[in-house]
């Protein structure tokens, strides 16, 4: 065994024993006589001894090899028998007169016919005792070590393998002397080497055969021939072996068995990876792919995820029911262990633990499931098979099954609440938009609303077509900050806010004005921490909003903004620009005024009011998005509206948005001259007659039955007395024909008139009464120049307020 390590028959001695004048370990002879008097003396016990034979030869061996601490001498111990014996440790003075520790030992010799004598031999006791430990150590690594040993020549072939490899492996030397570990073993694969490309085992060796640098902790990973279908993983270090010159003559390999520390590792290793891949997604089907792609094929050859129907609604499931519906919301497999899979007991293992709510394993068909829990309720469950030649599934790794699941269940959990309140949210925001904006005169108009995906949910954004006197209409187009159902909720308060503010036929710069007001208000805490931390959290704060109002009749566009994006313009050629339109700060937040723009449309033109959702990402910033929204829009003007928004949408949101975005196009159009009649009034009794005879000419010219024209005729003739009696110059009447008859009276005052109710003896104050009964809608808009009375009397006689069948009124 010596040299098989070393090379040579030296004793293994370790570093730092002195060797200068030292013989080997083979020890020094002399020969006595029966009287114990030297008669030969060797090389060796000249070394050690130092002293030549010729100072010893003739002389005792009690004089010579005296003990130095004693003074005894050999004849003390020899005796007068003839039997062998030994004697040491003991020290015995050199010839230059230091001690040597030395162990002897006496065998009798046969001199000649009736002589006798004796054979000395002297080991030098320090020498005697490391090479006893040498062959020990080497004896108790081919033997007794738990280390793995194996030595390979400079080849990589293997030459001698200790008895620990041959427990292990259940191969022996004889078996393997002179192959390749590759062609020894089933195939194995080197896990990891640190700081170094992944190589074969037989890389390795040669490579340190090499350059005799030592390769420490190489991972390997191997089944043996005892356990063909269970892999074990062993660490392995190498490090040449070489002769007294010097040179390479092989690499030993100390391996070390660490399947369960690198298993233990790998686990935690598992769930560290865990906690940053499941549930990087608020989407309960991709939560339950990550679970299942994460432990195939580490820990499980397959795997499946069901979870109950009404969980992927957003709602908690409903276990009263005996045959609850599940749904499979994952499933992967590791192909390569397929067909030793036992797929067939998935569905039974996974039923079972439903039923009993705990989890459940079959050890005959190497399957496992786990009921997904989260907050005591149960959503789902999920299942684990392995090969049928695989371990079954041991208690720590049902432990760490159960908390990936459980983590899992969390997660899917919060998808669940997100998924309810997206759903909520966007059925609310759905809600509170416009189910079908309203057709106004002189304007088409389409529109899109793409709700947020993703973590971030619905938003806030909305748009709306508002009808306003005098044959005009609003365009409104707002976006909440955040997202969720506070979001959706503060849409549908600003929303109505806006429409609530928009039927006193303000303008834009007011509108905004008094809504920026109400916003800031309601921002304000009035009493209590707790009001004071909700109206400080109110996300009406910072809402964006744009109000633009279209007159038909003048082709004018009135529009305001506060913090919100401006709109663009295409005109009939297909040239698109912004708007020129000052810019006022987000709503609640004070400071600057707003500001209006006055822009004439040509007929035709296209106005584009949008969110920042539609032209802003990750990816885009908003000058780049205003860029390619103007592209998408460009080109002649005569398109079909959806087939226009199509076209941005799909070009700039080709998948699913990252916040809210709302398009809102419109086509202007203005109302045919021949529609509208403008007379001016003196402020003189007598052009109440006038106006009366003025506009009965113009409903004869447009064909307007007697019915229609009397209440015309009544109405005109109270609203010119008013603005002439109670009002200033210029006085005006307009009529405008437009799916019904508008009536409106302009004058110079400002001040508001009111409807009262007229006592019996009262000899006035029934007219804007009368007025309010036969009309369909009436009221109040203030300009800078004064106000505008203006009414609507519907053309079919049966909707004229207070009329019979047959066309007569009662008044």
């Amino acid at each position: 065994m010596t040299s098989i390590f070393t090379g040579h028959d030296q004793g293994v001695r370790p570093h730092g024993t002195p060797s200068s004048g030292m013989p080997t370990p083979g020890g020094a002879t002399a020969v006595l006589d029966r009287h114990l008097r030297f008669t030969g003396w060797s090389r060796e016990a000249e070394e050690l001894f130092g002293l030549a034979s010729e100072e010893v030869l003739g002389r005792s061996a009690d004089a010579v090899l005296a003990d130095t601490e004693t003074g005894a001498g050999i004849s003390s111990a020899a005796g007068d028998g003839g039997t062998a014996w030994s004697l040491g440790p003991r020290p015995v003075r050199r010839g230059d007169g230091r001690p040597v520790p030395v162990s002897l030992s006496l065998t009798p010799l046969a001199l000649g016919v009736g002589a006798t004598g004796w054979l000395l031999v002297a080991v030098d006791s320090e020498l005697a005792h490391w090479e006893a430990l040498g062959r020990a150590m080497l004896d108790g690594l081919d033997r007794e070590s738990p280390v793995q040993l194996v030595i390979y020549d400079t080849d990589a072939r293997v030459r001698w393998v200790n008895a620990a490899i041959e427990k292990q492996f259940g191969i022996s030397l004889k078996e393997v002397a002179g192959r390749f570990l590759k062609d020894i073993l089933p195939q194995g694969e080197v896990l990891e080497e640190a700081d170094r490309p992944v190589i074969s085992v037989e890389e390795i060796v040669q490579r340190v055969a090499r350059t005799g640098s030592p390769v420490v902790d190489v991972r390997y990973r191997s089944a043996t021939f005892l356990a063909p279908h269970h892999e074990r993983v062993w660490s392995c270090s190498y490090f040449r072996l070489q002769d007294e010159e010097g040179r390479p003559i092989g690499v030993c390999e100390a391996g070390l068995d660490i399947t369960d520390r690198y298993v233990a590792r790998q686990r935690l290793a598992l769930l560290s990876r865990a906690s940053g891949s499941i549930g990087r997604t608020l989407d309960i089907r991709h939560t339950a792919g990550e679970l299942a792609e994460l432990v195939v094929p580490e820990f499980a050859e397959a795997v499946i995820v069901d979870i109950f129907e009404p969980v992927l609604g957003g709602e908690e499931p409903r276990h009263g029911s005996t045959h609850p519906t599940l749904c499979r919301v994952a499933q992967r497999t590791d192909h390569a262990a397929a067909k030793d899979t036992a797929y067939d007991e998935l569905d039974t293992v996974s039923l079972r633990c439903l039923a009993e709510n705990a989890p459940a394993t079959d050890a005959a068909t190497h399957v496992l499931a786990l009921p997904l829990k989260a907050r005591g309720t149960t959503l789902g469950v999920a299942a684990f098979a392995r090969p049928q030649h695989a371990d079954p599934f041991e208690h720590e790794e049902i432990q760490l099954a159960e908390e990936l699941v459980s983590r899992t269940a969390v997660c899917l959990d919060n998808a669940r609440r997100y998924t309810r309140e997206h759903t909520t949210a966007l059925m609310l925001q759905r809600d509170l938009l416009p189910r079908a904006l309203p057709e106004q005169p002189g304007v088409e108009v389409a529109h899109r609303y793409l709700p947020a995906a993703g973590h971030a949910g619905v938003g806030g954004d909305w748009y709306d077509v508002i009808p306003l006197s005098g044959a005009r209409v609003g365009l409104v187009v707002g976006d909440v900050a955040g997202h969720g159902m506070g979001a959706a909720a503060t849409m549908g308060r600003v929303r109505t806010t806006v429409a609530a503010l928009a039927a006193l036929d303000l303008a834009p710069d007011e509108l905004l004005a008094r809504l920026d007001d109400l916003v800031a208000r309601t921002g304000i805490p009035t009493s209590g921490a707790a009001e004071a931390e909700a109206e400080a959290e109110d996300q009406a704060l910072g809402v964006t909003c744009l109000y633009a109002i279209y007159d038909p009749v003048s082709r004018h566009c009135v529009m305001a903004r506060a913090g919100h994006l401006p709109p663009v313009l295409v005109t009939p050629d297909g040239h698109t620009e912004l708007v020129d339109l000052p810019a006022g700060p987000p709503l609640g937040l004070g400071g600057l005024p707003f500001e209006c723009a006055d822009i004439e449309l040509q007929e035709g033109a296209m106005l584009a009011l949008y969110t920042d959702g539609l032209v802003e990402n990750r990816q885009t910033d908003i000058d780049a998005g205003i860029r390619s929204l103007c592209t998408a829009l460009s080109g002649p003007g005569n398109g079909q509206l959806d087939r226009i928004c199509d076209r941005v949408i799909t070009r700039l949101l080709p998948q699913a948005p990252e916040d809210d975005a709302a398009l809102l196009l419109l086509r202007v159009h203005a109302l045919a001259e021949s529609l509208v009649a403008t007379w001016d009034m003196a402020c003189d009794a007598a052009e109440v007659a006038r106006a009366r005879s003025l506009a009965l000419d113009q409903l004869a010219a447009w064909g307007v039955d007697e019915a229609a024209s009397f209440v015309v005729e009544l109405v005109v003739s109270e609203l010119v007395t008013n603005a002439i009696r109670y009002g200033n110059a210029p006085v005006c009447l307009r009529l405008i024909q437009e799916r019904g008859l508008i009536v409106e009276v302009s004058d110079g005052g400002h001040t508001s008139p009111h409807l009262r109710r007229a006592a019996m003896e009262d000899e006035g104050g029934r007219g804007l009464f009368l007025v309010a009964q036969l009309t369909q809608r009436w009221g109040t808009r203030y300009t800078s120049t004064g106000k505008t009375i203006w009414t609507e009397v519907p053309l079919s006689p049966a909707k004229l307020p207070g009329t019979f069948p047959g066309g007569r009124f009662e008044l």
